[in-house]
């Protein structure tokens, strides 16, 4: 999708790989017209890209993809050239605590937005795009070796794995049945600047910035593949223009770490960057029980990508890591706003 003047909504946009991908879109797309539409929930912050209100080519909408008929009128005024869709519940414990929130986001959204982008083309999808993207949560567990593959079958384990797996479905029921053009992405644990404090890596920063127990699920040898955010966002901008119609695309960050070895490494990182004395940090592990329905191992292969599109990671993961300690430290506001809830009050002050 290379034409120029293109107007693109991206949902999701104020989350953690969704204002990556705005700010890469924003900044190396000037001639793009990009909207931005978010919820605005507990992980949605506007502070995550502040420094992109002033230019001309991003516009914020606050809607919920649940609104269908609110995504129909979205569509019908703008004419959206294409979607990046982001917008998901993704927390696996949230999911189980209550799933119901994830289908009615990850799927009846989905939903929603197929019917209006559906229905703002339906004389014509020429040089239109519905970019879906997905998890490596899709496809399951995985014993001591293999990887997946953009073959590999779905066998989701959580409310959360089977909300976005439906979605993938629906996606592509809608490429079938309506003749939809669009693409799906499904990515590996993504770690990286702004990522909400839920999720594995920046809330151990915290907890070992502020000497708090570290809780590891079981015995902590759960294994998961990393991928950089920035990486993944250059990955969708990849996917985007050249990417197939009706393809998926495998990203991963060839990067596999058990919990606890990765909770090891964070510590020793924090360790040296705090002034602490060695070792002090991993005396804060603590093994609680293990989450329900726990997935063992994911690792992506991620060839085609790379074979097809070029596309590969530009930083290691320890390189990757040291960026991302490095940001969280010299963003303490920032962390301290999302733990306790007040960067709810950016959006009531900027836009109320």
């Amino acid at each position: 999708m290379s034409e120029k003047n293109k107007s693109i909504l991206i949902t999701g946009g104020a989350g953690f790989i969704g204002s990556h991908v705005v700010r890469l879109f924003v900044n190396k797309y000037p001639e793009y017209q990009i909207y931005n539409l978010d919820a605005l929930t507990y992980a949605g912050n506007l502070e995550n890209i502040k420094d992109l209100e002033s230019q001309k080519n991003y516009h914020f909408i606050k809607a919920d993809i649940k609104e269908g008929d609110v995504m129909h009128e979205l569509f019908l005024e703008h004419r959206f050239d294409a979607v990046i869709h982001l917008a998901a519940e993704s927390h696996v414990d949230r999911s189980i605590t209550n799933p119901n929130d994830f289908i009615e986001t990850n799927v009846l959204g989905t939903a929603n937005l197929l019917n209006a982008f559906r229905a703002a083309h339906e004389n014509s999808f020429e040089g239109k795009l519905f970019y879906h993207v997905s998890t490596d949560e899709v496809y399951g567990s995985l014993g001591k070796t293999g990887l997946f593959t953009e073959t590999t079958s779905y066998d989701p384990q959580s409310p959360y794995a089977s909300s976005k797996a439906a979605s993938d479905h629906i996606v592509r029921a809608y490429g079938n049945t309506y003749g939809l053009p669009f693409v799906i992405s499904n990515c590996s644990n993504n770690y990286g600047a702004n990522q909400f404090p839920e999720k594995l890596i920046p809330l151990f920063i915290n907890n070992i910035k502020k000497s708090m127990p570290l809780p590891v699920y079981g015995d902590g040898n759960y294994t998961r593949d990393w991928l950089f955010v920035e990486d993944h966002a250059t990955a969708i901008d990849t996917i985007f223009h050249e990417g197939t119609l009706g393809e998926t695309y495998n990203i991963g960050g060839f990067n596999e770490w058990t919990n606890l070895n990765l909770i090891k490494l964070l510590c020793q990182l924090m360790d040296q960057k705090l002034g602490r004395d060695k070792g002090s940090s991993e005396q804060l592990i603590t093994y609680v029980k293990d989450r329900a329905g726990h997935d063992r191992r994911y690792a992506i292969d991620a060839d085609k990508i790379n074979r097809n599109l070029g596309w590969k990671p530009s930083v290691t993961f320890e390189e990757g890591l040291e960026k991302t300690l490095d940001w969280y430290l010299a963003n303490e506001n920032w962390l301290d706003n999302v733990t306790s809830g007040a960067y709810q009050t950016y959006y009531k002050k900027m836009y109320s």
